[in-house]
C-alpha cells in the first residue's frame, strides 16, 4: 500500500512521467479570456513561481492576442524569459504556433510569421508547431507550410517541429513525410480532458503518438477550467463564450465533477491536480493555462503524484460514460 500523509495517499511519480507545461492562450485572448493589460503584473509572478517550481514547458503561438494585442502572449513570455539567467533561459522550451492563415501560402508562407515570432519572443523559440490542419478545407495549403518549417529546422532557424489537432491518419501521413526530409516530427498537440477524452480510445491518436515517439501535449485538460472548480462555496460562472460552456457542463457533466471531487478529496489534493495528472496518466504532457500563482501551485504539486491504476480506470470510465463534452476543434483531422 502508497505511504500517507495526513490524509494524502502518495505515490511516487512513475518512471518516465510526462511532465507539465504552461499553456499561455489566454495572455492576450479578449474574446474568451477576457484579457486586460491589467493583469500583466499578476501573469507575470506566475511565470515566475512556474520557472521556480520546475514547470519547463511553456507553450504560446502568433494568434494568442489578436487585433491591438496582436502577439501579446509571444511578447510577454519573450520578455519575462529575456529577464532570466541564461542557464535558467536555456533550461525552458519555448513553443510557438503558427496559424495557416489563408494567406499564408506555398512553402514561403511561414517565413515573415516565423520572423515576427522570433522578434516578439526575444529568439527564444525551441520548437514551431502548425497551429492546426487545413485538411477539412483546403488540403493542398498544408503540405508546402509545412516543407517550409522542416527547412526553417533544417537550416538550423529552430531546432524542433510540432503539429496540433492532427488525427491518427493525417498523423502518420505527415510523420513519415517528414521522416523522408530527415527531419523529425517532435511532438502532436490536441485537446484532452475528461470533457474531450477521444484521442485515448483504442487505436487513437494517443497510441500513434507512443508508437511513433512523437510527444504527446495535451491542451485544455482543464476543460477551459471548468474541471477546476474551488473549495466551498459555488463558483460563479465566467462572462462571455465560457459562461455559456459552464452552463451547458454544469447541466450535463456533473458525474464526471462528482467522481473527479470524491478522487481529489481521497488524496486530499485539488480537483484541477487530479484532471491534470489524468492526462499523464495516459503519457500526455498537460499544459493547462496558467494566469495566477495559486494556479502554478496547483500544477506543479501535481508533478510529486500519479494515480494509481484504479483511480485511472474509475476516472475512465466516468469521461466515457459522459455525454456533455467539450466542443471538438472544427479543424481536427482524422
Amino acid at each position: 500500500m502508497a505511504p500517507t500523509v495526513g490524509n494524502r495517499r502518495m505515490s511516487s511519480p512513475a518512471l518516465g512521467s510526462p511532465s507539465i507545461g504552461v499553456g499561455t492562450w489566454a495572455w492576450g485572448n479578449q474574446f474568451l479570456w477576457g484579457y486586460d493589460p491589467k493583469w500583466d503584473e499578476r501573469i507575470h509572478l506566475a511565470f515566475q513561481r512556474a520557472v521556480a517550481s520546475g514547470l519547463r514547458f511553456f507553450d504560446t503561438a502568433d494568434s494568442y492576442g489578436t487585433g491591438r494585442w496582436t502577439g501579446r502572449g509571444e511578447t510577454l513570455l519573450g520578455a519575462w524569459c529575456a529577464d532570466l539567467p541564461p542557464a535558467r533561459r536555456e533550461a525552458l522550451t519555448v513553443a510557438t504556433k503558427l496559424a495557416p492563415f489563408p494567406w499564408r501560402l506555398g512553402r514561403r508562407g511561414f517565413e515573415r510569421a516565423l520572423a515576427a515570432s522570433k522578434g516578439r519572443l526575444r529568439g527564444k523559440v525551441d520548437r514551431v508547431q502548425l497551429h492546426w490542419t487545413t485538411a477539412r478545407y483546403a488540403p493542398w495549403q498544408e503540405g508546402p507550410l509545412m516543407d517550409g518549417l522542416a527547412d526553417a529546422v533544417l537550416a538550423g532557424e529552430v531546432a524542433e517541429l510540432g503539429v496540433s489537432n492532427f488525427g491518427p491518419k493525417r498523423l502518420r501521413r505527415v510523420f513519415e513525410h517528414l521522416a523522408k526530409r530527415g527531419v523529425r516530427l517532435a511532438s502532436l498537440q490536441i485537446q484532452l480532458s475528461l470533457l474531450a477524452p477521444e484521442a485515448i480510445r483504442p487505436g487513437g491518436v494517443a497510441d500513434v503518438c507512443k508508437e511513433l515517439g512523437v510527444e504527446l501535449i495535451a491542451y485544455s485538460p482543464l476543460a477551459l477550467g471548468w474541471l477546476a472548480p474551488p473549495e466551498g462555496a459555488p463558483r460563479p460562472r465566467p462572462a462571455g463564450p465560457r459562461g455559456l460552456l459552464f452552463a451547458r457542463l454544469d447541466r450535463g457533466a456533473d458525474p464526471v465533477r462528482q467522481h473527479l471531487l470524491r478522487v481529489a478529496k481521497a488524496r486530499g489534493v485539488s480537483a484541477a491536480s487530479v484532471a491534470i495528472n489524468w492526462c499523464r496518466a495516459h503519457g500526455a504532457m498537460p499544459i493547462p493555462g496558467l494566469r495566477r500563482v495559486e494556479q502554478v501551485e496547483e500544477a506543479a504539486a501535481a508533478l510529486g503524484w500519479t494515480l494509481s491504476e484504479e483511480e485511472r480506470e474509475g476516472l475512465d470510465r466516468v469521461a466515457f460514460a459522459n455525454r456533455a463534452r467539450m466542443p471538438a476543434n472544427p479543424f481536427q483531422s482524422d
